[in-house]
């Protein structure tokens, strides 16, 4: 696996998995909505930890800037 996400790609994956943490512990989403949100949170965290985005490498996408 190459690295394709950059340091600003990683760190806003970061902050919105935890707003949608925080609308789901603050019972703002709710249901089926929530459980879809929160997979996809957890899908952004893992994929910014690993700083590889499966859909990135499909697409030819890479937010990475060093070489």
């Amino acid at each position: 696996m190459k690295k394709n996400m950059g340091s600003t790609d990683k760190g806003i994956r970061v902050v919105i998995a935890l707003v949608i943490a925080a609308l789901y512990y603050f019972n703002v989403i709710e249901g089926t909505l929530a459980y879809v949100l929160m997979a996809l949170a957890l899908i952004f965290l893992i994929t910014s930890f690993f700083s590889f985005c499966p859909l990135y490498s499909l697409l030819g996408i890479n937010t990475n800037k060093k070489k």
